[in-house]
């Protein structure tokens, strides 16, 4: 249900922006047995808040149209012409480049364990791992997690405001859309490459993108027969981010550890999900 989810907020519109890097992973991650949380709290009531819903459907239009013009033609072309095992290792590396960042809000949250642990499965995947092309953390017991600065605020109580859909950028809210810039402006691995008006950054950034969408094709095809396209990604949204934060928190934790619960290769992609459908109305790294 997670990558489902997650794949829809990518549908909703595609993050291209540096701190999506990481946080996007999370839409091929199957979310591990948790244990039932409270049926309400302050951060479910904010979910659905969306006072600029005209504004909204504005952007979301736009973002879905550019995606039908440019973005879908080129991950369909990037589909058609690499073979699957070869696309798994290309995000198994833009997921890589994103793990200092987990690293810098694991820190943030005080969890020196996780912190720890996202730093050596950087270095680890980074050298033996060949830039990241091999998961070789995972089979050493160093399980994947994620962790940005939208959770950090969330951990520490901030609550998310008004829902806000950012042209092309795609689903928020105010806090997580002030967490995305400072992801932007502190991810290790752009401050070191010089950011993305350099080759490095560049290229990252359109590896990225065309990555992230076409992993989410089959959820923006299921989002095209969507009754309501808008409601639905904003629910998602809702939902993913709510259930993130209550990871943070500690309001929701996994059985029997959510440190060792994640699959053995962050880059695989979900068996043959089946069609995504619209999650009861209830935004992301």
């Amino acid at each position: 249900m997670r990558a489902r989810t997650l794949a829809l907020i990518a549908a909703g519109g595609l993050a291209v922006s540096a701190a999506s890097a990481h946080a996007q992973n999370a839409a091929v991650e199957p979310s591990p047995p948790l244990v039932a949380a409270p049926a309400a709290s302050a951060e479910s009531v904010d979910t659905g808040y969306d006072p600029l819903q005209g504004f909204n459907r504005g952007s979301f239009g736009f973002s879905m149209g550019l995606d039908r013009a440019v973005l879908r033609p080129v991950a369909h072309g990037y589909m058609a012409v690499t073979p699957s095992p070869l696309r798994r290792r290309v995000s198994a590396v833009v997921y890589n480049l994103g793990e200092p960042s987990t690293t810098v809000n694991d820190i943030l949250q005080g969890k020196p364990k996780r912190a720890g642990r996202s730093s050596a499965r950087f270095l680890i995947n980074s050298t033996i791992g060949v830039l990241g092309i091999w998961d070789v953390a995972t089979g050493m017991g160093l399980k994947a997690h994620d962790a940005d600065f939208g959770q950090t605020f969330g951990r520490y109580g901030v609550r998310p405001g008004p829902y806000l859909y950012v042209p092309v950028i795609g689903p928020s809210n105010f806090r997580d859309g002030v967490g995305r810039v400072l992801d932007f402006f502190t991810d290790p691995v752009g401050i070191v490459g010089g950011g993305y008006t350099t080759t490095f950054g560049a290229t990252r950034l359109g590896v990225q993108t065309v990555d992230t969408r076409a992993r989410a094709d089959t959820a923006f095809r299921a989002l095209d027969d969507a009754t309501d396209p808008y409601v639905t990604a904003r629910s998602a949204y809702g939902q993913y981010r709510e259930a993130f934060i209550r990871e943070a928190t500690g309001e929701v934790q996994a059985l029997p550890d959510f440190d060792n619960d994640y699959p053995a290769d962050p880059a695989a992609e979900p068996a043959s999900a089946p069609p995504a459908t619209a999650p009861a109305p209830s935004t992301t790294q």
